[in-house]
């Protein structure tokens, strides 16, 4: 960290006393653990302009959380914009991604309690109140299908032209809207005390349609039985069927 940033972050956590910078993090951004006298946080910077532009719209969701207590996500304190780069300091959460946990799981029914938990997590935020802050006044689906196509034209996806023709003409019924995480993977949720307590990258996190989370929170273990039993034994509110979850999943997320 340049002594430019570390002077700014610094007006808005206090003094330094160590930073370090953490590992396994994605290709998204960099993620540094901060230390000073009184706290621990997390600084979260991006650096090329695709990644820029989702890290400030995920500053933006965290500060409209702040003194909800509505979704547990971290605490957001600070955002930084500079020339090159941009940065969000937020609270350093205890725990681990529910990935690493399900992969240090020493049993099938350790492993499907977490699952478990996923799923009510997800069915609480599918059943929270709605954040008037965050209600955008375009359609979700017609929203994530421009930006699809803006990527595409861009070259910045591994979405192909076929694939979107496909996904526009196969949109499924509406269903109820209600908030959404928007990238509901088994990476971007945090294990704590065994259970799944906490979303994290959370730039995605808005009203839409509940079943492109639930895609992908199913994503890796779909084909697994007794996981997939796990989860619908905590998220009881729907189901999505094959054909959802190929729109979803195998298609609209192709894309992002």
């Amino acid at each position: 960290m340049d002594t430019h940033l570390r002077k700014k972050v610094e007006d808005i956590i206090g003094e330094i006393i160590e930073i370090s910078l953490l590992e396994n993090q994605g290709c998204t951004s960099e993620v540094r653990k901060i230390v000073t006298d009184g706290e621990t946080y997390l600084l979260k910077s991006s650096f090329s302009e695709r990644y820029r532009n989702w890290l400030k719209q995920e500053a933006k969701v965290l500060k409209r959380l702040e003194n909800k207590h509505i979704i547990p996500v971290p605490k957001y304190y600070g955002y930084i914009e500079e020339e090159k780069s941009s940065h969000v300091i937020m609270s350093f959460e205890k725990g681990i991604p529910l990935t690493l946990a399900l992969e240090n799981s020493n049993s099938i029914d350790e492993k499907k309690l977490l699952i478990k938990s996923f799923g009510q997590l997800l069915q609480q935020l599918h059943q929270s109140q709605i954040i008037d802050s965050l209600i955008t006044t375009e359609n979700w689906l017609d929203y994530q299908l421009a930006r699809a196509e803006k990527y595409l034209n861009s070259g910045d996806t591994d979405g192909t032209l076929e694939l979107l023709n496909k996904l526009k003409t196969s949109i499924p019924k509406s269903v109820k809207q209600t908030m959404i995480h928007g990238d509901c993977t088994t990476d971007n949720v945090i294990v704590k005390d065994g259970k799944v307590q906490m979303f994290i990258d959370v730039s995605g996190m808005t009203v839409g349609d509940p079943r492109y989370d639930e895609s992908l929170a199913i994503r890796s273990f779909k084909n697994n039985e007794e996981f997939i039993k796990a989860f619908y034994s905590g998220y009881t509110r729907y189901m999505v069927s094959n054909d959802e979850f190929l729109f979803f999943d195998k298609g609209l997320y192709e894309f992002f």
